[in-house]
């Protein structure tokens, strides 16, 4: 008799752990369910955001400046929206590769050939990060930010004298004497250097038209300024690379006035994220509601449309030439 009864007693305790586990569960698919929802459906974000009448919207771009087609998507998508009245692009960036670089000046300009573009500097708005800048109607920094560094760099490492050291030899077979350089396991010739040297010329060109256009400025002006070093805000006011020191509250402040923006006109956050397949979604908000931190790390490390926000891994992402300033 003891013994049923301590089975049943037994018994009793695994479904009561039963139904712990079951709401626990249930609780877990709700709150995924609910992170899964797309974030601007729920914080007034361009994709499926709350403001429905005319708006502007605000572009954050921060750290290494890399290939992003879901920016560039949102940029587009906004331009071609009758509702966005114009864009607040707040810049952060020491600059990137020269093709993201490019790829996002491209889309600013367009958006710009149609509504207003108001840049707002924050600490580092350098190399490719002021040349997304310069299509903007109005550019303000602060008296501390760096700027400028207009140029561009090609770097390749040279371990050839360490292998000579160790006894280490590379044979190379390449079909022709320039399709070998840069190498890290010999030195560039003189033909190689003379060859990249031409690269770097020419993008460093393009560079350079993109600023005279932006700031209708004289491409023999901007030669002389773009050296490669970084200007301060008060430095690069006045030498016409940005046109006022503020920051938001004066950039809405000179929309209101040039172009009739009323200040309290809602600002959207314009969603630049990478768009993840539905199972990701899913797998990741079960992660968030159950507080799986370390799960939710590593689904957003996987590649997607590849971007990862740890800096070694966005150096990966740039490609050969870069304009970034390297204090």
């Amino acid at each position: 008799m003891s013994l049923e009864s301590d089975l049943v007693v037994d018994r009793l305790r695994l479904k009561r752990r039963l139904v712990i586990w079951r709401v626990l569960a249930i609780a877990g698919l709700v709150l995924a369910l609910v992170a899964t929802v797309p974030l601007g459906r729920r914080s007034g974000s361009l994709s499926g955001g709350l403001v429905a009448g005319p708006h502007l919207v605000r572009l954050r771009v921060d750290g290494v400046i890399a290939e992003n087609r879901a920016r560039l998507e949102a940029i587009d998508k906004a331009t071609d929206d009758p509702a966005v009245k114009g864009l607040i692009l707040a810049i952060d960036s020491p600059g990137g590769s020269v093709s993201g670089g490019e790829a996002l000046h491209d889309a600013i300009a367009r958006f710009a050939g149609k509504k207003p573009v108001v840049v707002t500097m924050g600490g580092l708005a350098a190399s490719a990060g002021y040349m997304i800048a310069v299509p903007a109607a109005r550019i303000f920094a602060s008296n501390a930010t760096l700027t400028g560094s207009i140029g561009v760099i090609l770097q390749s490492p040279d371990i050839s004298g360490l292998l000579d050291k160790v006894g280490v030899s590379v044979d190379e077979l390449v079909s022709g004497p320039l399709k070998g350089q840069p190498s890290v396991v010999k030195p560039l010739s003189p033909e190689g250097r003379a060859m990249l040297q031409g690269v770097v010329a020419d993008l460093y060109d393009q560079f350079v038209a993109m600023v005279a256009d932006g700031r209708h400025m004289d491409p023999a002006r901007v030669r002389a300024l773009a050296d490669g070093r970084p200007y301060t805000g008060h430095q690069a006011l006045a030498l016409g690379l940005v046109d006022q020191i503020g920051g938001e509250r004066e950039a809405r402040q000179w929309l209101a006035k040039a172009r009739g923006l009323d200040q309290s006109m809602p600002v959207e956050i314009l969603d630049d994220k990478p768009k993840h397949g539905w199972l990701h979604t899913s797998i990741a908000g079960l992660a968030r509601g159950l507080g799986l931190v370390a799960m939710q790390g590593a689904l957003d490390a996987l590649p997607s449309g590849v971007s990862s926000k740890i800096v070694a891994a966005q150096g990966l992402a740039l490609d050969g030439a870069v304009a970034l300033w390297q204090p």
